[in-house]
């Protein structure tokens, strides 16, 4: 790890300044942050020399307390250089550069209370963050914060790609609709990313990261009065209205990182680690325990609960024939829950847990359990953990949160610290975008948060054209676990709800989201049965779910996308296209010396019509050969490519 400082300060503090502007560029210029403090804060962004955000606000209100953003005098400005190198856990790249530009404004109010804060602007080369730190004199007076009000006013009335929770209690599992900024209504609650396109060559994207001991940020409409603009709101703190208290906390206080992503592609998006840098670093001593993988699910999505030996020694079979280390015995293993009676270290009376964990045991194979987080918060969870540990059980997935206030928030912290103590992982569901806490706390290896594969079972919402968004949408935020995989796939002709669920698209598509899709623990969602024999079996037990690089080698917005992957010396790649059939050619200059073979699982012509028809084929190629991806509607392609010995 390297880190280079340079730093640069200029005190106002005799005079104060009442008028005052501000700039930082990133390390290679190509991103810029400008900011004016007079009688308000303003801000303004541009990307290769073109504004992105203009003359846009940072303000706060409070309960029993003045607003806090006008009538600011600067103190002192500072500048530094952050340069570093780190090696992330939870790898889709073997290091990752950390590097931008910082400048810190010391601020403080003309008039009483003459609070302090600090503006924290970050520019990096693919894009802008900024914080307020909230840092004193007064330490005793609890303040009970309103509202965060940051304007994010672009240049023109841009298409975005934006998901409606309609809720602050939501579990953040919507599609996220092209619109225009404009067409952002107030009764709207608009989450996290949201992704804009401000011209051919440039791509912005609305987010944040480090959310600690803070409110999650949505979006509503701004104050431009061109209707341009999104503001931030947040989610409420439990029984409050909308318009109640948001944040509780003395000085010290930090906001999380406003996040405003660019790039001059979509894929630019997607290959960015911003939301990693903005996290400190990793606070576990040794997290050579954390070992994320692929994993068997039992039988709730694809035929619902049987919570019984029998099954979970099926779905355990099913990962040890596959090579994969886990299966995850879900809900009911501990009989009644998400009730005053339900107990999260008892055992249902049916099941036989020291049988079932020592035959997995036996084949190799590690179980993780699900829980219901009401039931969490009413248990001990240290004793809870304690126990899990002590059964040999890998990790836990923890169901229907669905919020993110500061509560809540607080909440994830002290449930993935504990179980970090007791070498256990975390997948949570029913649960709020990433923040990039991950860095911090690799045992949270995954998340939801994502309309998923499970949607297939009652609606018609998980089409290709959802598919092909969520990668430049959801996954900017980090992991998600869509549980890919089923193997009943349906034309739209031929789809219908029921059990066991089908999804729509092809095999081939179902497939490539195996190396499209982030998530270093994933889960694969069919039952053992829809496995047997198929067409891209070879494939699942060949993928992997951490990298040493990963490349975005085409896509547009809920079109298509192609991604290459890397796991020591072998790539992979994913293609998917939306419900229009497509043709890519890639090139395939990311591949190291000498001849590699590929095995391909394509869409076949006859897959337009069977979904379930995959063409397997093997053929030698080398770097800079042209490839060509032919794809039906709702079509994939997914193909590992190992070096000739």
């Amino acid at each position: 790890m390297k880190k280079i400082y340079f730093t640069v300060c200029c005190l106002f503090a005799f005079f104060g300044l009442v008028n005052a502007q501000f700039s930082v560029k990133s390390p290679h210029s190509t991103v810029e942050a400008k900011v004016e403090v007079a009688s308000t804060i303003r801000y303004s962004v541009y990307f290769n020399g073109k504004p992105v955000i203009t003359n846009s606000s940072v303000r706060f209100e409070f309960r029993q307390a003045p607003p806090l953003g006008s009538d600011l005098t600067v103190l002192k400005s500072s500048s530094i250089e952050i340069n570093e190198t780190w090696t992330p856990v939870l790898k889709r790249k073997a290091t990752i550069l950390n590097n931008c530009n910082e400048l810190t404004l010391q601020l403080q109010e003309k008039n009483f209370p003459r609070r302090l804060i600090n503006l924290v602007f970050r520019a990096y080369d693919d894009g802008v963050a900024f914080r307020t730190e909230f840092v004193g004199p007064d330490n005793k007076h609890e303040y009970a914060m309103t509202d965060e009000l940051v304007d994010f006013n672009f240049t023109a009335d841009h298409i975005c790609w934006a998901a409606n929770h309609g809720s602050y209690r939501s579990s953040q599992e919507n599609e996220y609709f092209k619109r225009k900024l404009s067409e952002i209504t107030d009764q709207m609650v608009i989450g996290l990313p949201v992704t804009v396109k401000v011209d051919d060559n440039c791509y912005a994207a609305i987010t944040e990261a480090e959310i600690t001991d803070y409110a999650g940020m949505y979006l509503k409409p701004g104050h431009s009065v061109a209707g341009f603009s999104v503001r931030s709101s947040l989610s409420p703190l439990p029984k409050q209205p909308d318009n109640g208290d948001k944040v509780s906390f003395k000085f010290p206080h930090k906001t999380p990182w406003r996040v405003i992503m660019l790039g001059d592609s979509p894929g630019k998006l997607l290959e960015s680690e911003i939301v990693m840098n903005l996290n400190e670093p990793c606070a576990i001593a040794d997290p050579s325990w954390i070992k994320p993988g692929m994993c068997a699910w039992d039988h709730w999505w694809s035929g619902e609960v049987k919570m019984d030996n029998e099954t979970n020694k099926k779905y355990i079979d099913l990962a040890s024939e596959m090579g994969w280390p886990y299966q995850l015995i879900d809900w009911q293993w501990y009989g009644k829950f998400n009730s005053p009676e339900a107990d999260i270290t008892k055992v249902a009376p049916q099941l036989d847990m020291p049988g079932i964990l020592a035959y997995a045991k036996s084949k190799n194979v590690k179980c993780w359990v699900w829980l219901y987080n009401t039931d969490v918060d009413r248990a001990d969870w240290d004793k809870a953990c304690a126990l899990y540990e002590s059964w040999g059980i890998a990790g836990v997935k923890i169901d229907f949160m669905d919020s993110d206030d500061q509560q809540m928030v607080n909440w994830y912290h002290r449930i993935v610290k504990t179980a970090a103590a007791h070498h256990l992982m975390v997948d949570f569901h029913g649960a709020y975008k990433p923040d990039g806490f991950r860095r911090t706390y690799p045992n949270l290896v995954t998340r939801e948060g994502v309309m998923g594969n499970e949607y297939n079972k009652w609606s018609l919402r998980v089409t290709p054209e959802h598919m092909t968004t969520l990668p430049f949408t959801r996954m900017l935020a980090g992991p998600m676990d869509f549980t890919p995989g089923g193997f009943l796939n349906r034309t739209p002709e031929k789809f219908q709800n029921g059990t066991p669920a089908k999804v729509l698209g092809t095999r081939a598509l179902q497939l490539a989201q195996f190396v499209i899709y982030d998530s270093p623990f994933m889960v694969a969602c069919d039952h053992p049965d829809n496995y047997k024999g198929q067409a891209g079996i070879e494939f699942l037990k060949k993928v992997k779910t951490m990298w040493d690089d990963t490349k975005i080698l085409n896509g547009q917005i809920g079109e298509y996308i192609t991604s290459a992957r890397r796991s020591g010396n072998e790539w992979f790649i994913g293609s998917m296209t939306n419900s229009e059939a497509r043709l890519l050619e890639i090139n395939l200059d990311f591949l190291g010396e000498g001849k590699y073979i590929m095995v391909a699982f394509e869409d076949a012509p006859e897959s337009a019509i069977d979904a379930e028809k995959a063409v397997h084929t093997s053929k030698q190629v080398a770097k800079g050969d042209l490839v060509k991806i032919k794809m039906v509607p709702g079509g994939g392609f997914a193909a590992y490519l190992v070096p000739v010995k």
